[in-house]
């Protein structure tokens, strides 16, 4: 078995390897110590953890993109951007989860929780042109207007996230943008503005859906900035005020 540890290496990405030796060695660890087989988990070397991918976009290479992209493909990566959504549920999202009435998005994310998101002005006037009733995806039914429009079958105008990646990876390159931009790097580039903006981690939490503060401090932990000294200098300003007075007394 611990032959294979050298096929992992070759074969599959250092997320799934982590995975694995960590699932190898309490597998080992636990017929050891119930079955009194040889103890062989300390052989299973130990790998770092992989860090999450700190690419941003900019608002300019943003707006480039944007401008040059389809129709669909334009409303999945507002949906991405704007509102922080994960590029596999932008391309799911329907009519079914659209309250119109009240000009927001309610879904479960992927993670089961639910969550409600506010659509902004551009995304409400790129919905208007949607059929309401319908049961297909926005993007979807985008697709295939545009499919009609121009005369070709519809057949094939169902929508993928694979697909998309694939479609908004080389329209990335005939832009000139060598920057290894990726969709969910918008979703990453939102939460950072925001946190910017606000410096209020429970919002940036709120808005990409996270159930835990961990997750949502794993996108941000590479734009934390250091404490600056004056603010560790202001908290001890009030205990040597007290001190001062406590002896003077």
């Amino acid at each position: 078995m611990l032959d294979t540890v050298g096929d992992w290496e070759r074969k599959y990405a250092h997320v799934t390897r982590v995975n694995q030796h960590n699932v190898l060695r309490r597998m080992l660890r636990w017929l050891w110590e119930e079955h009194g087989a040889p103890k062989l988990d300390t052989y299973v070397p130990r790998l770092t953890g992989v860090r999450p991918r700190n690419v941003t976009a900019t608002r300019d290479e943003i707006e480039t993109i944007l401008n040059a992209a389809p129709p669909e493909m334009r409303l999945w990566l507002l949906l991405c951007s704007d509102l922080g959504m994960r590029s596999g549920t932008a391309v799911r999202i329907s009519p079914h989860a659209y309250r119109e009435d009240r000009k927001e998005f309610s879904f479960t994310t992927k993670k089961g929780a639910h969550q409600t998101l506010p659509v902004t002005a551009e995304i409400e006037t790129i919905l208007k042109t949607c059929d309401p009733q319908s049961t297909l995806p926005y993007v979807t039914q985008l697709r295939k207007l545009k499919t009609a429009n121009h005369g070709r079958p519809m057949r094939n105008a169902s929508v993928n996230v694979f697909q998309l990646r694939k479609e908004f990876a080389t329209l990335r390159a005939t832009l000139g943008i060598t920057k290894r931009i990726v969709p969910h790097d918008l979703r990453r580039s939102t939460a950072v503005a925001l946190y910017r903006q606000t410096r209020d981690l429970r919002l940036v939490q709120s808005l990409l859906g996270h159930r835990t503060m961990q997750s949502t401090i794993w996108y941000l932990d590479h734009d934390l900035e250091p404490v600056p000294i004056a603010n560790l200098e202001a908290i001890k300003k009030p205990f040597i005020a007290w001190r001062k007075e406590t002896k003077s007394a």
